[in-house]
């Protein structure tokens, strides 16, 4: 009932946003589904992100005949465009295998096979899914919010240095290489999401994982962009504004005024900036890597590195916002990791801490973007240690060396030692609960 119940909404809003579009002029979720089926995919690795995580569920046998369907498709599909002289794109093919995972689960599987490929492919679906709706929803924030607010956050950058405007020049001066590599990851993301995702699920379904997250910060980071519209300083100060920029400031000459207001912004860029969710996601990523091997780590490391200095040097993002979708990603993170510790003291106070934290710089950005830029040398340590505090708070909590006095704050589970030390075999056979209160810490068999 619950499954009918969520797939008939599902369907309802799919219709809903394409009368939308179709009435506004724009393309909508179920024409660019079309797309992934019989036309041009939008994107060429949002759909075998997707199918990656639909083989999650499949016994290897059954992922190498569904890979091997899914490039035999694409091939068609690509050689078909190629001939009638279309672009060069791939995602048709594991768009259909995908489907085909799921019907053939819910009509011919049972039991656990059936569980686990139907958990796979609508967890791949869901992916797929939340990029059209993403897409739909920066149109909605176009039509919904004509004026935006990059005075205000250009005013509070000043503050940390203006980094946007230096990255640019970097960028600039680092050549076709430079900007390339930075392209890529930019654009890729989700590839490196789903690498990382692959790794956490190559044993099965654990209690926590990437994807998890990655689908929270893209439910809950686009309602803000509805509240604090912002277009990026390119868009705003610069020529990706298509006339409809304050002047032509960004990345070579800083502007000057200093009493900030919002201004009508008619250019079709969509107002995606206030938080960042490339450097939530990028994090994400990076937080998840680190319980990975060398090279994991070392690629969640370049991955952030690389997004942050695209965000900026691309002219996409004010640092401000970057410090903003740090501190969402770390909470929402903090809300999702280790369910089994469940919600004690450590979970609420970071979580409830983490989103205060959120809520005063946005609100400080606003109103405050005057005395923030008139007082730097009080202003960027405020920003920039809220921001730490955060990420400290974080790493007591779930990262810290157990017995230290930074995981004892933070309530991190301590293994304790049971007629000796305890090896690394011991600590996979134990569950330590931490200990909160004042509690001695009991240890169970699991």
């Amino acid at each position: 009932m619950l499954v009918a119940i969520g797939a008939s909404a599902l369907a309802l809003v799919l219709v809903a946003l394409q009368v939308l579009a179709a009435r506004n002029g724009f393309e909508g979720p179920l024409q660019s589904l079309a797309r992934d089926f019989v036309g041009t995919p939008k994107s060429m690795s949002v759909p075998w992100a997707g199918f990656a995580l639909a083989l999650v569920g499949l016994t290897n046998r059954q992922r190498l005949l569904a890979v091997g369907c899914a490039v035999g498709l694409d091939a068609v599909f690509a050689a078909g465009r190629l001939l009638t002289g279309g672009p060069a794109a791939i995602g048709n093919g594991p768009t259909w295998v995908l489907v085909a995972i799921g019907v053939i689960a819910a009509v011919r599987w049972t039991g656990s096979q059936r569980a686990d490929a139907l958990r796979g492919a609508a967890l791949g679906a869901l992916l797929i899914l939340a990029t059209k709706f993403g897409d739909v929803w920066l149109e909605i924030t176009v039509l919904t919010r004509p004026r935006v607010l990059d005075q205000y956050l250009e005013l509070a950058d000043r503050a940390l240095g203006s980094p946007s405007w230096l990255m640019g020049r970097v960028v600039e001066a680092s050549g076709d290489l430079g900007y390339g590599v930075l392209h890529w990851v930019y654009i890729e993301l989700p590839v490196a999401a789903i690498v990382v995702a692959l790794y956490q699920l190559r044993n099965g379904w654990p209690a926590h994982y990437l994807v998890r997250t990655f689908l929270v910060i893209g439910l809950i980071g686009p309602l803000f962009y509805l509240v604090f519209p912002v277009v990026g300083p390119d868009f705003a100060f610069g020529t990706a504004g298509a006339g409809a920029q304050l002047g032509d400031y960004w990345p070579h000459t800083l502007p000057t005024f200093t009493d900030p207001a919002s201004f009508a912004f008619d250019a079709p860029a969509p107002r995606n900036c206030m938080p960042s969710l490339h450097t939530a996601w990028a994090l994400a990523i990076f937080v998840h890597s680190r319980g990975g091997p060398r090279w994991l780590r070392w690629g969640g490391t370049f991955w952030l590195v690389c997004t942050l200095a695209a965000t900026l040097g691309f002219g996409y993002h004010y640092a401000v916002d970057l410090l903003a979708g740090v501190v969402l990603c770390l909470t929402i993170e903090a809300a999702l990791r280790d369910p089994e510790r469940g919600w004690g003291r450590f979970r609420i106070r970071l979580v409830v801490g983490g989103a205060a934290v959120f809520v005063a710089l946005l609100a400080s950005y606003r109103y405050l973007a005057v005395p923030i830029a008139q007082f730097p040398m009080l202003s960027a340590p405020m920003l920039l240690g809220a921001t730490a505090a955060v990420a400290v708070a974080f790493y007591a909590s779930f990262f810290a060396a157990p017995g230290t006095a930074l995981a004892v704050w933070g309530g991190r589970q301590v293994p304790v030692d049971l007629a000796g030390p305890v090896t690394a075999t011991d600590a996979g056979d134990l569950h330590y609960r931490a200990a909160e209160d004042g509690d001695p810490l009991r240890v169970e068999s699991r």
